[in-house]
């Protein structure tokens, strides 16, 4: 079994129980579709322009070996909400996922909705008492299984889809249906600064009481579309750069990976996003909420930087691949965490840290007690944060039982220590890099570490059973004439 320790959940409950006695604070969860780890300028990005992003992780601490549970985004959102992995829920995929009927391997048949069943940190938080609202991509589930269903009062742009038809409104011209909540906007009007004033509205009106502000911006999801100012701003700043040399692609597997961050419109897109979060900056502080408010800033999962048959928009060299692979850029993501005055500003750690985290986290910042029954793939980061103990010692796992348009086939992976191992199911092979010496995944270890591929493999088979993880089947139709 891989939960937390006992001990590790008695520490945490002292260090913040006292925490009850005061007013409990406000939660900003900010969390940014398919962002790449090395998009920010404080994760190392010299042509996207993030400074209220920088600017947040140097008042709080900045995760250097932060991962989505999932290479795609629906099973990491369901993750976030409910502390449990993708294969322990079934949602394996971005939902309906496209399983292609051609390969020599069929996918998992797993959920399209976050099971009601599942009790949220929205549904915890609201029965403490806090003002809770949805706004953005949802993408858990239509009628029956929206936001307001999971916890939260207020929903405003969350429904089934997964990306906007155009991030200028009305948003969904040409779908049928609009974007809920969303309705009465003017031409023009940008959607990730409409969820931004959303948002705004909503810390005004409850600045009084604690509230849990999810806001899960469609950007920077396909398609990638940004203000035409700020898309002329980067063509003049890459006009203005040096030539580089080298590939602007590069072959892995049969997909394409780009390695330079180099798009103008992608950067605008990135520029609109650290606009959101300086407006919410800006207005916290005015309402003199800084010191009340724990930020979380983070992605559901890698860059889109490779695909089998089209450009990615962004690149996160130097790791490799992106969106849709197990590889680190697939999965490895920015994390900041910040709350003025209990997190001490400009840390940085290489803690190991999960979307599943964030449930029992939150919990210990507010002083609640933890629910290990839920959230039991969590490990409260809060001790961390407050540099009460040392850096906890965990496994990470992944599975992903499914084609992907990214040209990434079915595959699971275990990151224990500096070790990970990838399994991939169609290959019937495993991969095993140091990422401490290896950071780009290049030589596979495999056959000179034979004893440490068993550990990891024999540990990720463990996890899997104990999930009870759902694996690919052959596909009977494979190889024959139609």
């Amino acid at each position: 079994m891989y939960r937390i320790s006992l001990l590790v959940m008695v520490l945490s409950s002292f260090l913040f129980s006292c925490q009850r006695e005061t007013t409990p604070p406000n939660i900003v969860f900010v969390l940014i579709d398919d962002l790449g780890w090395n998009d920010l300028g404080c994760y190392g990005s010299t042509f996207y322009e993030t400074p209220a992003i920088d600017q947040l992780a140097q008042s709080g601490m900045r995760f250097t070996d932060a991962y989505a549970s999932c290479p795609v985004c629906s099973p990491t959102r369901a993750s976030i909400l409910t502390g449990k992995s993708p294969a322990r829920l079934n949602i394996t995929d971005w939902i309906p996922g496209a399983d292609p009927k051609n390969r020599k391997l069929l996918g998992t048949e797993d959920q399209h909705a976050l099971p009601l069943g599942e009790y949220t940190f929205a549904e915890r938080l609201q029965e403490e008492g806090y003002q809770t609202a949805f706004f953005g991509k949802w993408h858990l589930g239509d009628q029956g299984f929206l936001p307001e269903d999971q916890g939260f009062a207020i929903n405003k742009g969350g429904h089934d889809a997964g990306q906007p038809a155009t991030y200028f409104y009305p948003y969904q011209k040409g779908r049928k249906t609009d974007v809920p909540g969303l309705e009465g906007g003017q031409d023009g009007e940008y959607l990730t600064d409409r969820l931004t004033n959303e948002s705004l509205q909503f810390i005004e009106a409850n600045k009084d009481q604690p509230f849990l502000l999810y806001l899960a911006h469609y950007a920077v999801h396909t398609p990638i579309e940004s203000k035409d100012s700020l898309t002329q701003k980067y063509i003049q700043k890459l006009a203005a750069q040096d030539s580089t040399e080298g590939p602007d692609f590069v072959k892995d597997w049969a997909s394409w990976a780009r390695q330079r961050q180099d798009n103008p419109a992608y950067a605008g897109m990135v520029e609109s996003v650290d606009e959101s979060l300086a407006r919410i900056l800006e207005k916290l502080a005015a309402l003199d909420l800084t010191e009340e408010t724990v930020i979380i800033f983070t992605s559901d999962n890698g860059g889109l930087s490779t695909l089998y048959s089209k450009r990615g928009p962004t690149s996160v060299t130097p790791l490799r691949t992106g969106k849709g692979w197990l590889y680190e850029g697939g999965i490895r993501v920015p994390l900041i965490i910040s709350w003025p005055g209990k997190i001490t500003p400009g840390l940085t750690t290489s803690q190991l840290a999960n979307s599943t985290d964030f449930y029992p986290t939150l919990l210990d910042l507010l002083g609640l007690e933890q629910m290990p029954d839920q959230h039991v793939d969590g490990l409260s980061l809060a001790p961390v944060l407050t540099q009460k103990t040392e850096q906890e010692e965990r496994s990470l796992f992944w599975h992903f039982p499914h084609y992907h348009g990214s040209g990434n086939m079915p595959s699971a992976a275990i990151r224990m220590g500096n070790y990970k191992l990838i399994q991939w199911f169609e290959q019937d092979s495993l991969e095993l890099f140091d990422l401490q010496n290896d950071l780009s995944e290049q030589v596979n270890l495999a056959d000179s570490l034979p004893e440490k591929t068993e550990e990891l493999r024999q540990q990720l088979k463990q996890w899997q059973a104990e999930s009870e993880a759902r694996f690919p089947k052959k596909n009977p139709a494979f190889g024959k004439a139609q």
